[in-house]
């Protein structure tokens, strides 16, 4: 019998704040922290998007001091806060990580300012004066191997780049590694910085909201008129353990794993959405069945849907697959609040098996007749006792977790 796995711990920074109790006030008031990006670089066309969900890097100092945050890229810094804020909340702050502790961070882009500035340095001066420090923290596993260092994790320590998926696949991979006997703790999540430069390209692919007539710019998850989402930046990092050793230092969990997967949509072209949402309900369907549940099972969905036109439509495609003739349970869009990237469903995923409440789904105003789907709109409904978090990502990647109350 598989062992069961315990989330105890979750660190949170995006642009709604630092913490866990940051991103639940956020997600029931429904508010929407957005700054305007940095266009002094001549990145951006005239009429692109201007706004994105950023963090305050100098509210980190409480995790990341000066000294050690001087060789660390951004995404290093938000991952390694985040970790730090998960330990706390296991109630394991300060105490040193066992030496087979896993780490996975999935990210979708890497350190990109770091990547940037290294090759301006080669392009405008040469290879020969390639900076080491840029060089290190230019990888995508930089950020996991910061928390590996300053935490002395020594176990398996995968970066995982499946896009929006990644933060799901993240969770699932490190209950993974527990169950298959690797390692006795995990801390899985996903990190991702914003830069100008990045910005710039999402806009120029069409995938950013669209400024409106008013300036304002918003996701508006499975609505008529959505755009486009909202770029974010952050980090969320779970702690992951087997009940029993959680159990024996008298942890208090916030959700219990009850089953994680994946799928590959093969008619995803490598920048794009696919169409493939039967397989891809299939495949869904069968990540509860290890569960030993039915869709019906399911009280609430914590949806990936982003704003995006064809990944929303795909999403809601494929949640009606699954549910067949039978009605969904309420569905919560909470990358409305958050932005796209940086942990996504993730944290919000992990509050709801809590118990946290979710707001109106901010931006949603008029149905999709296509989509057959309404977000949230704040109505209140029970507490659930099975929560699947659903995430679809361009390329073809999807990612499945299933939260149970603890």
């Amino acid at each position: 019998m598989s062992p069961s796995i315990l989330v105890t711990g979750l660190g949170s920074v995006g642009s709604y704040g630092s913490g866990a109790d940051s991103l639940r006030k956020a997600l029931a008031s429904s508010t929407v922290h957005t700054s305007e990006i940095d266009r002094s670089a001549g990145y951006h066309l005239p009429e692109s998007s201007r706004r994105a969900c950023l963090v305050a890097y100098r509210d980190l100092a409480a995790w990341v001091p000066a000294l050690e945050a001087r060789r660390m890229s951004p995404p290093s810094k938000l991952a390694l806060a985040a970790a730090r804020m998960a330990l706390g909340c296991a109630g394991l702050e300060g105490a040193p990580a066992e030496e087979s502790t896993a780490v996975i961070v999935a990210t979708s882009f890497g350190p990109s300012s770091y990547s940037e500035g290294l090759l301006k340095q080669i392009l405008f001066e040469g290879p020969e004066s390639t900076s080491p420090s840029l060089f290190t923290e230019s990888v995508a596993n930089a950020p996991a191997a910061q928390i590996a260092i300053a935490l002395r994790a020594r176990g398996p320590s995968p970066t995982l780049c499946q896009r929006e998926a990644g933060p799901l696949l993240a969770a699932g991979r490190g209950a993974a590694e527990i169950v298959a006997g690797r390692a006795p703790r995990a801390l899985a999540g996903a990190v991702e910085e914003m830069t100008p430069l990045l910005h710039a390209l999402l806009d120029r692919f069409g995938a950013l909201a669209r400024p409106e007539p008013d300036g304002g710019e918003a996701a508006r998850p499975f609505d008529r008129c959505r755009s486009g989402f909202l770029a974010g930046e952050g980090a969320t990092i779970l702690i992951l353990e087997e009940e029993g050793r959680a159990r024996e230092r008298a942890a208090r969990p916030l959700a219990r794993v009850l089953a994680w997967g994946s799928a590959f949509d093969p008619s995803a072209p490598a920048t794009g959405w696919g169409t493939g949402h039967e397989g891809l309900a299939r495949a869904l369907r069968r990540t509860l069945s290890r569960a030993g549940l039915e869709p019906g099972a399911v009280d609430l969905i914590v949806s990936g849907a982003s704003g995006s036109r064809a990944g929303d439509r795909l999403e809601a495609l494929t949640l009606r697959a699954a549910w067949g003739a039978a009605p969904l349970p309420p569905v919560v869009a909470p990358k409305a609040v958050t932005g796209e990237y940086g942990g996504g469903v993730l944290g919000p995923a992990v509050l709801a098996a809590s118990g946290a409440r979710f707001g109106p789904t901010p931006g949603f105003r008029e149905p999709d007749p296509e989509l057959g789907l309404v977000a949230h709109d704040g109505s209140p409904y029970p507490a659930p006792s099975v929560v699947l978090a659903t995430s679809l990502a361009v390329g073809g990647a999807a990612a499945w977790l299933v939260l149970g109350k603890p």
